[in-house]
């Protein structure tokens, strides 16, 4: 009986422990399962440095626009300067003219022309004085100024110079006082057609007085004041011009020979 017990129990425990022996068999080839890593953290410090890299950039565009702004101004007011020293000068020369021992001289040359009187002709004078009395109104109206034009107001005062002496029947002074008048009358039509055509820009400034410049460099001519304007002429270093406008860092100029266009105010600089 006991050892039938015996078997009955060995049938029942054998399946259990191979059972039981697959189970520890199956959790040894299971791998551990690693704990999940902490998420990385952001370091401060880079953000803080990335932070103060920006602003630095903000810093430095806002400075290179200051110093952009700063030289466009002090170009500006280089160009002012000129052109008080160029009225100045003017100014100067209108004086030179109008002092009494220009005046002096010229009475003294009218007196040594009356000398060769029996040389001139008085039609030839009376022709010149005409055609000088003429061109001087036209002038007149012209320049706009009326007697206020210095040159019209220095060429009337030989014109009745001139008379005086041609009543006096000193013709060849009159000759003479009259070509002085006429080298006035065509200075002053010189100076008018030199300002004829400039243009008008936007942002444009006229030079109350025509500034003498010089080119620093061969320059092309444009149109307009931009870099992309059609070319209208080219001038070589050195060559004097005369300024009579600025706009947005560009010379309106015009040379010797007639020559006229904008060009870049690096371009120029004082006589």
């Amino acid at each position: 009986m006991t050892g039938l017990f015996a078997l009955g129990l060995r049938r029942v425990l054998l399946p259990v422990g191979a059972a039981l022996s697959a189970l520890l068999i199956a959790a040894c080839q299971t791998q551990p399962v690693k704990p999940a890593e902490p998420a990385p953290q952001t370091d401060t410090r880079y953000e803080a440095l990335s932070e103060e890299k920006k602003a630095l950039e903000k810093s430095l565009a806002k400075s290179e626009a200051s110093r952009k702004d700063l030289e466009e101004k002090i170009s500006d007011l280089q160009l002012r300067v000129l052109e008080k020293d160029s009225k100045i000068k003017a100014l100067e020369e209108q004086l030179k003219s109008q002092q009494k021992v220009l005046d002096d001289a010229f009475l003294e040359v009218v007196r040594s022309k009356a000398k060769l009187r029996s040389l001139e002709t008085k039609a030839e004078a009376a022709s010149n004085m005409a055609e000088a009395e003429i061109a001087v109104k036209a002038l007149k109206t012209e320049s706009g100024a009326g007697d206020q034009d210095a040159d019209v107001r220095r060429a009337e005062q030989l014109l009745k110079m001139s008379a005086d002496e041609f009543n006096n029947e000193n013709y060849g002074g009159a000759l003479y006082l009259t070509n002085q008048a006429k080298a006035h009358i065509k200075a002053g039509q010189v100076r008018l057609r030199a300002g004829e055509g400039v243009p008008s820009h936007k942002g444009e400034t006229l030079f109350s007085q025509p500034i003498e410049l010089k080119l620093l460099q061969r320059t092309s001519l444009r149109q307009d004041p931009a870099s992309n304007s059609k070319v209208v002429g080219r001038m070589e270093k050195g060559a004097p011009v005369l300024g009579y406008s600025m706009s947005a860092g560009w010379i309106f100029v015009g040379g010797e020979d007639g020559a006229k266009g904008w060009v870049p105010r690096s371009a120029v600089g004082a006589r």
